[in-house]
């Protein structure tokens, strides 16, 4: 866990106790918003950035609160524009988070709830290593600012994906608390609606999740398109079965009117035949749903691989002839470890300490 000496988040303290604290300490509530707008608009990196606040104030504030806890350790860019971090955290564990630039103008971010991952699933680099613990609300929202900083003073971030290490709903109230900053106008300011959320798929967080009036967008990573399939390469599957899944995604859509999206990454002569995409049409055909095929970013330390373009066509073009909505999504960073858990493995998982 992080240091129990760790003071509070400025990052995350609401806007009403940082106007409560800045009050006790005789100044005006103005200040406040002054200080959010260094913090999410003018990407300050220390307190001593915020110029235009008296040094007494900087010096309290630096005194009282953490602004960032999270270190940059390793830094890869790929020619595509893909950006990564690998941070290390207050107590030595690492996580990593991806810039990705889609166009002249979208700039997404993808961030970790998670330091590893207990799902199990079999062709992940995230979990080889298991769950070390879950990350705060102030780290999921370090992530996005540190990948922030990476952009010029004229750009600002459009997107955000919960697709990093570990498994979203099993840390959905600091990942909650995290976005609520994101959201908020005193935030980021970013749009519930430009917020993706990726689930393993476990019912009653997706249930939940639905329930708190943000219309997310949700990603359910299904791999597989029957049972048996899925508990060989998503183990928890065992646990909950594809149709609870399903059942609680359309309760999802049902809630908030949005469009389940379902990962599908294909493995080479796992999950890739005709036959699979044929299941998956049956399962999908009465949903308003999308179904995104991603071929597998392969790991060194694992025995699986890509399916040849010819494969992926035809398993794109099965689904699309069944009436399923389908998009490819092309892999992004490649040459920078770019798939969720591969840096941190490479350049390791935890500091050694001296």
């Amino acid at each position: 866990m992080p240091h129990p000496t760790a003071k509070p988040s400025l990052l995350t303290l609401p806007a009403e106790q940082l106007r409560g604290w800045l009050a006790q300490h005789g100044q005006p509530g103005y200040r406040a918003a002054q200080i959010r707008r260094w913090l999410f608009e003018r990407r300050a990196a220390t307190v001593d950035d915020m110029t235009d606040l008296p040094k007494t104030l900087r010096a309290e504030l630096a005194e009282a609160f953490d602004l960032f806890t999270t270190e940059v350790v390793k830094h890869q860019q790929s020619d595509d524009g893909t950006e990564k971090l690998l941070l290390e955290l207050s107590d030595g564990q690492r996580t990593e988070c991806v810039l990705l630039r889609d166009d002249r103008h979208h700039r997404t971010v993808c961030v970790s709830t998670q330091v590893g991952c207990a799902m199990g699933c079999v062709f992940c680099a995230s979990g080889l290593d298991g769950l070390d613990r879950n990350l705060r609300d102030a780290e999921i929202l370090e992530q996005i600012l540190q990948l922030q900083h990476l952009l010029p003073a004229d750009e600002r971030l459009s997107h955000v994906v919960v697709m990093g290490m570990g498994e979203s709903l099993a840390n959905l109230d600091a990942l909650l608390s995290a976005l609520e900053i994101v959201t908020s106008d005193e935030g980021l300011g970013i749009g519930a609606r430009r917020i993706t959320i990726s689930t393993v798929g476990l019912p009653a967080g997706i249930r939940r999740l639905a329930r708190t009036d943000h219309p997310y967008h949700l990603a359910v990573s299904l791999h597989a398109p029957n049972d048996e399939l899925r508990n060989r390469l998503v183990p928890t599957n065992r646990g909950t079965g594809i149709d609870a899944i399903l059942a609680a995604a359309d309760d999802y859509f049902d809630h908030t009117g949005r469009r389940v999206t379902y990962e599908y990454v294909l493995l080479a002569d796992l999950n890739d035949h005709v036959e699979h995409a044929q299941q998956l049409a049956v399962l999908l055909k009465s949903r308003n749903a999308l179904v995104n095929v991603i071929p597998y970013n392969a790991v060194s330390e694992l025995p699986y691989h890509t399916p040849s373009p010819a494969v992926t066509e035809r398993f794109v073009e099965t689904l699309r002839h069944a009436g399923i909505n389908v998009q490819v999504r092309y892999r992004k960073g490649e040459g920078i470890d770019a798939a969720c858990g591969q840096l941190r493995r490479r350049a390791g998982a935890k500091r050694l300490e001296a």
